[in-house]
C-alpha cells in the first residue's frame, strides 16, 4: 500500500484529501505544518506528498527544497495561487506537478495516481536494466536512477533524469517541448505550458555546473532540445 503524505495548514482540507485518498486505497499520514512534515519524513516510507505552498513558518515551497537534497519522492503541489510565475517557482524548487485550489477531487486523484504509476514504471525500469550512458565525463545508469559527472552524483529529479535519459537514448534527434512533455509527463501538451522549459533549465544548470560550463543539451532555437552525437 503506497503511503501519502497530506501536509496543509487547513484542517478542512487534510480531511478531506485523507477521506478521497483513502477512498481510493492509499494510507495516509497528515501535517499541519512544514516542521510536522519534515518529521514524518524521517519517521516514515513516503511515497508521495500532496504539498501545501501557503504555510506559516516553513512554507511548501522550503519543505519542497529540503526534500529534493535527500530523496526523489513525488511531490504534488496545492495552493490557493494560480499565477504562471507561482508554478514556474513550485517547479523550480523541485516539485512534479501542480493543483490550484480549489480543487476538483477527481482531478487530484488522476494526478496522484499518474504520479505514482510514473515512480513505480521508473523504479521497475531502473531495476530490470544495468545499461548505462556515457556521454564525456557523464555516466547515466538506468540501474540505479543515477547520474554521475567526473565520479560525482548529480542530485537530479525523476522528471529531469527522465528528460535527461529520453535525449541520451536518442543522440543527435531534436524534441520539441511538445514531444518532451507527451513522453515524460504521459498528459496532453498545451501550447500556453512552459513545464518543459523550467525543468530543462534547471537539468542544463545542475549538468552544467558540474560539468565547469561544458553544454551537453542544446537548443534548437523553434524547434526543440537535443544532445549531440
Amino acid at each position: 500500500m503506497n503511503n501519502i503524505l497530506v501536509v496543509d495548514d487547513e484542517k478542512e482540507i487534510r480531511n478531506l484529501l485523507e477521506i478521497s485518498l483513502r477512498n481510493e486505497g492509499y494510507n495516509i499520514f497528515k501535517a499541519s505544518c512544514g516542521e510536522e512534515a519534515l518529521d514524518i519524513l524521517e519517521k516514515e516510507e513516503i511515497h508521495l506528498i500532496v504539498l501545501d505552498i501557503m504555510m506559516p513558518r516553513i512554507d511548501g515551497l522550503e519543505v519542497c527544497r529540503r526534500v529534493r537534497e535527500k530523496n526523489n519522492i513525488p511531490i504534488l503541489m496545492l495552493s490557493a495561487k494560480s499565477e504562471d510565475m507561482d508554478k514556474i517557482q513550485g517547479i523550480m524548487t523541485g516539485a512534479d506537478d501542480y493543483v490550484c485550489k480549489p480543487f476538483n477531487q477527481l482531478e487530484l486523484i488522476v494526478r496522484v495516481k499518474a504520479l505514482l504509476r510514473r515512480a513505480y514504471f521508473l523504479n521497475t525500469k531502473m531495476q530490470v536494466s544495468v545499461d548505462s550512458i556515457r556521454i564525456e565525463s557523464m555516466v547515466i545508469d538506468k540501474s540505479k536512477h543515477k547520474v554521475t559527472i567526473d565520479d560525482k552524483e548529480v542530485e537530479l529529479t525523476a522528471r529531469e533524469f527522465e528528460i535527461l535519459y529520453l535525449l541520451a537514448t536518442n543522440r543527435g534527434r531534436v524534441f520539441s517541448a511538445e514531444e518532451i512533455f507527451e513522453k515524460v509527463w504521459k498528459e496532453r501538451y498545451y501550447q500556453s505550458n512552459n513545464t518543459v522549459m523550467v525543468h530543462m533549465s534547471r537539468l542544463r544548470d545542475k549538468i552544467e555546473h558540474h560539468m565547469e560550463g561544458n553544454k551537453i543539451i542544446h537548443t534548437i532555437w523553434g524547434v526543440g532540445y537535443k544532445i549531440e552525437k
